[in-house]
């Protein structure tokens, strides 16, 4: 018995793996990125990438941007899509879950518009596994607030 309950997960790769789970809910043509809210080892939010609630799916031609053949990195200011973590922050929000204290999964390192996000839900760690583009001026303003920042490694 003692070997099962060694082969457990650990709570990082526990949430992440159920981060992973919720990114292939993303209707996103282009990337499925997820994001798990965690306050005490408890699940209070996710979300996941794609169209804002109500539009067309991104993947049904919902978003112009996503259906181009426009590169990785370019015309972002045209794309329609919500990102994860903004969904898991305002998904939380439209039901009145207080996220104060609390840590995010996310499998992309998250973006300038969702750190401010981040520190503003008064959310205090951010976990993510893959890097994308976090920016220096991310770093500086996670740092200034007061939030951890730390990539997942997951084990071999």
């Amino acid at each position: 018995m003692p070997d099962q309950l060694d082969s457990r997960p650990d709570w990082d790769t526990y949430f992440m793996d159920i981060a992973h789970v919720a990114a292939k809910r993303s209707n996103c043509s282009r990337r499925h990125v997820a994001a798990v809210v965690v306050s005490e080892r408890r699940i209070i939010a996710t979300g996941y990438n794609g169209t804002p609630r109500g539009i067309k799916n991104c993947f049904e031609g919902g978003c112009a941007r996503c259906a181009s053949d426009t590169p990785s990195g370019e015309g972002l200011g045209e794309c329609i899509c919500c990102h994860a973590e903004e969904n898991a922050i305002t998904h939380a929000a439209y039901y009145g879950t207080a996220m104060h204290g609390s840590s995010i999964y996310c499998t992309l390192s998250p973006c300038l518009l969702c750190v401010k996000l981040i520190i503003n839900a008064g959310i205090r760690e951010v976990i993510y596994e893959q890097e994308y583009r976090l920016s220096d001026q991310s770093i500086a303003l996670l740092n200034e607030a007061g939030i951890a920042a730390r990539q997942y490694q997951r084990a071999e």
